[in-house]
């Protein structure tokens, strides 16, 4: 019997967000794509010097966001998974 795993509604947002490096202080603004429940999908404009884990908030103070974790990579698109 196979088990189907059914993702979160995402929704479709195209808004500004930013994202904080594990570790770091500099906030850098990415585009979230969408957002669901457990995750979303932003694109940066460099790929290369984003952490697994990063903070991601829809303003630039970094102390407000979700801790997330990078859960896959197409080129500048990335998806992250919210994480406690």
């Amino acid at each position: 019997m196979a088990v189907t795993k059914k993702r979160d509604v995402r929704r479709s947002v195209q808004q500004a967000g930013w994202i904080t490096l594990d570790g770091g202080f500099a906030a850098r603004q990415c585009t979230v794509l969408d957002v669901s429940a457990t995750g979303a999908k932003i694109v940066v404009d460099d790929p290369t010097s984003v952490t697994p884990r990063v903070r991601l908030a829809f303003s630039r103070d970094a102390r407000t966001g979700r801790h997330c974790e990078v859960v896959w990579r197409r080129g500048k698109t990335l998806g992250v998974r919210f994480v406690s």
